[in-house]
């Protein structure tokens, strides 16, 4: 397929004009080949995951985590290993950070919420809110995300051990705590500032992991544009246990 096809696509279904606010230069970061011939998904931009991509033959990588966030940086060090990797096997690279959390097909909330079984699924920031059809013990969700995930979840258990309402937003949204009103919130990683807040409010919060609630996203894509392009796709995994 060609590139510039495939990055015109990606664009436009992800709506990255959406996100202004978002500090990830979302969209083509490294151009590479012309044509594309197989898709390479992982979580982060980082030298392993290069090495991976070249060692797989990809030509197009998708990550969730980019390599730039607002501000520039001198192309030294592992700056400079990481984007040699890229340039040696004519690796595109294209990161989708904020669209890629908030896509109502194949984000990384939206596809953690249908895995879980929840329905009535609603915007929430750039995560998702939903119920349970019947009420759930908060021990058995957290054992389906430890079995969608392979990781052991952290369970702060403020409120009921029954849960019924759900809010979920991946990676690092512990900050969102105060906002959340239902009762769950599934989040990656912790954050102490909001320890106590948990359980004076009476809040269950999960978290599944940072790396770990953000593989949904990047796969469920690859998935799509197999589908949609007959693009044969590898997942680069490499879990940072965050």
């Amino acid at each position: 397929m060609d590139r510039d096809e495939l990055v015109r696509y990606l664009d436009t279904y992800l709506r990255l004009k959406d996100f202004p606010q978002d500090l990830s230069l979302n969209g083509l970061q490294v151009e590479g080949k012309k044509e594309v011939r197989k898709v390479g998904a992982a979580v982060d931009a980082a030298e392993a995951i290069f090495q991976k991509a070249l060692e797989e033959g990809v030509d197009f990588l998708l990550v969730h985590h980019g390599l730039f966030w607002g501000k520039p940086f001198p192309i030294v060090g592992h700056h400079k290993r990481r984007l040699e990797l890229l340039f040696q096997g004519g690796i595109n690279l294209y990161a989708a950070h904020l669209p890629l959390d908030a896509h109502p097909e194949v984000g990384n909330n939206h596809e953690l919420a249908r895995a879980l079984g929840l329905v009535e699924l609603e915007p929430f920031d750039v995560g998702v809110k939903g119920r349970f059809p019947l009420p759930t013990p908060l021990v058995q969700v957290a054992d389906m995300l430890g079995q969608l995930t392979g990781m052991q979840p952290l369970v702060h258990q403020g409120g009921k051990g029954l849960v019924e309402t759900v809010t979920i937003v991946s990676g690092g949204a512990a900050s969102l705590i105060g906002q959340v009103d239902t009762d769950l919130f599934i989040t990656g990683e912790p954050k102490h500032s909001v320890f106590h807040e948990t359980f004076e409010r009476g809040l269950n919060v999960i978290y599944a992991g940072h790396y770990d609630t953000e593989v949904f996203g990047v796969k469920a894509l690859t998935r799509h544009l197999e589908a949609r392009f007959g693009l044969p796709w590898v997942f680069l995994d490499h879990p940072t246990g965050l």
